[in-house]
């Protein structure tokens, strides 16, 4: 569970998305932002996830909201991601675990009795200004796009 509570500003980024272009925080100044982290792309999990978001994501274009994933993986595997799964929001890689760490969703996990260190599958969403509004760090990846639709229902 990350230490980043609603009402922080949100920690600045610089990373290369699927196509090996650079975004920063700062591209999004002005616009909502819905900034989600999961472990690795192309598992099941996070497919299911980010095909929930992307079966979304014109409703949220409505509203002015942008949508990054974000994972440890090479924007080679990124693309490959991308274009399977038709997604139609970028992806960052964070191969260095530099974005993970400074949102505090980069620790120690268990999976099968075993331990190791890995993405903990958290969400933020960023208001205009910079400042985290909502964390989402227990959902399920099924229903997860719901719960962001619902949450801008009521905000």
């Amino acid at each position: 569970m990350t230490s980043l509570k609603a009402g922080a500003k949100a920690p600045p980024f610089s990373a290369l998305n699927q196509d090996e272009a650079e975004h920063t925080l700062k591209n999004f100044s002005g616009k909502y932002l819905v900034l989600y982290f999961y472990p690795k792309a192309l598992t099941p999990g996070c497919t299911t996830q980010a095909c929930g978001v992307r079966d979304i994501k014109s409703e949220l274009d409505s509203k002015g909201v942008v949508v990054i994933g974000v994972s440890p993986d090479s924007p080679a595997k990124l693309r490959r991601f991308h274009d399977k799964n038709q997604l139609n929001f970028d992806l960052l890689s964070d191969e260095n675990h530099e974005i993970a760490k400074a949102y505090d969703v980069w620790g120690l996990k268990k999976f099968m009795g075993k331990q190791f260190m890995g993405v903990i599958r958290t969400t933020f969403i960023i208001d205009p200004a910079g400042k985290i509004v909502a964390i989402f760090d227990n959902f399920t990846t099924k229903s997860h796009h719901q719960e962001l639709l619902d949450w801008f229902a009521s905000h």
